[in-house]
């Protein structure tokens, strides 16, 4: 189908356009802007004045999203491609489990699926698995999700593994003796509701160690959902340095803190745990400047009875892919943050980690264009209106889950359109 989309404001964060012009779809790629070619035609003319025309989102972190209702929560959400962590059923450590996913994935005719594969066998954190292997299946990276490693050595191994075939392994950095058995951040909150505190030094002590064993030996590496002040300040001094790192942070770590937890409110439990004011200030700062590359959703769908428990006997997580662009617009606006710079931390930043992943040009993956707009790409577009607000409820998710701290919040931001190779996936627009 061609496609004409007429008179919106197309911001693309990877080539710093922001200007109102049309933009031309045909044979699910990009055919032009401003102006189509005299034998274009279009099937149908799109009117999307006063409505911003930016790449698709790219979420590095979505849990499930081969559920038809987390596809259709990232395409409501205007996610075109998601990343999805190894810790599946079962753990994709091999490369047909791999494959399979991938599979389930293309049947659907929605967001692309990147998957990571495991850096060890059943994410036991002791054998690794093959890399290369998996890389080939079709995996951007190798990672273990939330899941330990048994030592230091077995991980300097497997940064060795990986850093021979040029491959990005993604690190939660969380050491897990002093993160054991914590449910929230320590402090002043989690001692007055007599709660398990999990320590900043979790994640600054298994930070320095990732950071010198990046050191020894050169391997890139992503470190996923940064959490506190002192590891932004110890990723900016490492970035400094010229280390090969990059790092995400969830959406919902810009917004709140460890005091909105209120009354052991369960929705407020979250993996990293939620810290506190500075340790926000710091995260928005580092999002701002660039020191953190990518926002993403860390999408986890639970049961409606999973927050039917007492807050340090809740399974930790969030719904999110519907919330990240309104999340990040939020941040935006109220850190007075350009709206093409808040864009790129969804798109063009998360992107980046894609193409930096090493292996999927090997195994025919498509990523080129992932994120960006120009001629000749795949026409992946989140067109969404940023002055209409809408509040979260559970009716308006998509997801499964409605397990989300944000019930109740009205947020800015709502997706009209979102297009996946030149196809309308998801669509509000007016009729």
């Amino acid at each position: 189908m061609k496609l004409h989309l007429k008179g919106g404001r197309v911001i693309d964060p990877a080539t710093r356009t922001d200007r109102v012009q049309d933009v031309f779809i045909a044979n699910g790629q990009i055919a032009a802007f401003e102006q189509a070619s005299a034998d274009f035609t279009a099937d149908r003319t799109i009117d999307v004045k006063g409505l911003v025309v930016a790449p698709g989102l790219v979420d590095l972190a979505a849990r499930k999203v081969t559920a038809a209702s987390e596809a259709a929560a990232a395409l409501a959400g205007g996610v075109t491609r998601v990343v999805c962590p190894p810790d599946t059923d079962p753990v994709l450590d091999e490369p047909d489990l791999v494959e399979m996913l991938q599979l389930r994935a293309q049947a659907m005719h929605h967001a692309q699926v990147h998957p990571l594969g495991a850096l060890t066998v059943g994410l036991g954190g002791k054998e690794l698995t093959e890399m290369a292997q998996l890389t080939s299946a079709g995996c951007i990276g190798l990672s273990q999700a939330n899941a330990p490693i048994a030592d230091n050595r077995t991980l300097l191994r497997a940064l060795q593994y990986a850093g021979t075939f040029g491959l990005t392994v993604w690190l939660r950095a969380q050491d897990a003796a002093l993160a054991a058995g914590g449910v929230a951040a320590s402090g002043a909150v989690a001692s007055r509701l007599g709660l398990a505190g999990i320590p900043v030094a979790a994640e600054t002590i298994a930070l320095h160690t990732i950071l010198e064993l990046v050191r020894v030996t050169g391997t890139r590496v992503h470190l996923c959902r940064l959490s506190s002040a002192a590891g932004v300040a110890l990723v900016r001094a490492a970035k400094a340095e010229g280390l090969p790192i990059t790092c995400d942070v969830a959406a919902h770590h810009l917004h709140l803190t460890d005091m909105d937890i209120g009354y052991f409110d369960a929705q407020y439990r979250l993996d990293p745990p939620l810290r506190g004011q500075r340790d926000r200030e710091a995260i928005r700062d580092a999002a701002r400047d660039g020191t953190i590359d990518a926002i993403c959703s860390d999408h986890t769908p639970l049961a409606a009875d999973a927050r039917l428990v007492p807050f340090a006997e809740a399974e930790p997580g969030a719904t999110g892919l519907e919330l990240l662009l309104s999340l990040v617009l939020k941040w935006a606006d109220e850190a007075r943050v350009p709206l093409i710079d808040a864009l790129a931390r969804v798109t063009h930043g998360p992107a980046q980690r894609l193409d930096n992943a090493g292996g999927p040009a090997r195994s025919g993956i498509g990523i080129a264009g992932a994120g960006r707009l120009a001629v000749g790409v795949p026409a992946d577009l989140c067109v969404f209106e940023p002055s209409a607000y809408w509040t979260v409820s559970p009716a308006l998710l998509r997801s499964a889950g409605h397990n989300t701290p944000f019930l109740g919040y009205e947020l800015p931001g709502r997706v009209r359109l979102t297009l996946v190779g030149g196809h309308v996936a998801h669509e509000t627009l007016a009729v």
